[in-house]
């Protein structure tokens, strides 16, 4: 069981470790400090131990900042290269750093990778602040950074509320907008490629779609996942495709999957907005490329960058949250 999320809380120390482990604190900081070797049974009862009580080592506290702010992008590095979003969100916060002395330090940390070598980095009197982009499913981190005290703040609904400040664009509402046009437009058979139900934006964009569709009595719905890559979406859309041949309309929950979509429709030989139409989201640059142009849900990542940056900076309370409205960009394809 997890412990309880850290609030004002005395920060458990060494005693209490070593306590719970059943050694020494000499031994279980032998341990931590990985200055002797130990056998592998109270390695492992120690550091599950530290584990459950959230214990971090701490460095005595500095006078003066370190300068450096890190940024944990939950990515596949490959992914993270290949999107735009996360050079746009880069240059929001590069705009937002107040003065030359203060860098950002960025880390992608493929999901569900625990990697305690960065853990031991954030939480050790490094950095001034993490900004945590794309966190979702495991809050082992979050309870670790407080319990370091350090200030952080996720960009994107955290997947516990009230245990970590966030930032975040309505994507909930800015999906329920884009299906919305789709079915008053007067599609019956309206689809949507989701992204990973286990992420913020993917969990609030399909339930989006959910809402439209029984708000405005449109067909049973269809879905298909992606990963928010132009290849899934590709998949997704001749899944839709085999499973509903006789669909009009796809809500894409990024313009990644969109293009990909967009892809496998003209290989059916379909055309797009006539015989499908097709509506993306976040308005990247690849939405303005494609042909026909990609009607989409605008967030205004740039400014998500920087309100999180704002937020960080001033070491906010668990339960502040800002919330950035979308916009409904109309293009060709929808």
């Amino acid at each position: 069981m997890s412990p309880p999320f850290p609030g004002n809380d005395p920060a458990p120390t060494l005693a209490e470790v070593a306590l719970r482990a059943g050694v020494s604190i000499a031994t279980a900081s032998r341990v931590l400090n990985r200055s002797a070797r130990v056998s592998t049974e109270v390695a492992a009862r120690v550091e599950q131990a530290a584990s459950e009580l959230a214990y971090v080592r701490r460095r005595a506290p500095s006078s003066r900042g370190t300068g450096v702010v890190a940024v944990v992008v939950f990515a596949d590095p490959l992914q993270y290269h290949a999107d735009a979003f996360p050079v746009r969100l880069l240059a929001g916060l590069r705009r937002s750093l107040p003065g030359a002395e203060r860098e950002l330090a960025v880390f992608t940390v493929p999901r569900r990778s625990r990697r305690p070598p960065l853990v031991r980095y954030l939480c050790g009197g490094h950095v001034d602040g993490v900004l945590l982009v794309g966190c979702w499913g495991d809050t082992a981190l979050i309870r670790l950074l407080h319990a370091a005290r350090v200030p952080v703040v996720s960009l994107g609904r955290p997947p516990e509320p009230g245990t970590v400040a966030f930032v975040d664009a309505d994507n909930l509402a800015g999906a329920k907008e884009a299906v919305r046009r789709l079915c008053v437009s007067g599609r019956r058979s309206v689809a949507t490629i989701a992204g990973p139900p286990d992420t913020a934006a993917g969990a609030d964009r399909l339930a989006g779609y959910h809402q439209a569709v029984a708000a405005l009595a449109a067909a049973r719905p269809a879905v298909a996942y992606g990963d928010f890559s132009s290849a899934s979406g590709e998949h997704a859309m001749q899944w839709l495709l085999d499973q509903r041949p006789e669909l009009n309309a796809v809500f894409a929950a990024s313009d990644q999957m969109a293009a990909g979509a967009l892809r496998t429709l003209r290989r059916h030989g379909l055309r797009v907005p006539e015989d499908v139409a097709l509506i993306g989201f976040d308005d990247a640059p690849v939405a303005a490329r494609c042909r026909p142009g990609l009607t989409t849900v605008r967030q205004p990542v740039e400014e998500l960058g920087s309100r999180a940056l704002e937020l960080l900076l001033r070491n906010p309370e668990h339960g502040e949250s800002v919330v950035l409205p979308t916009r409904l960009v109309v293009r060709a394809s929808g």
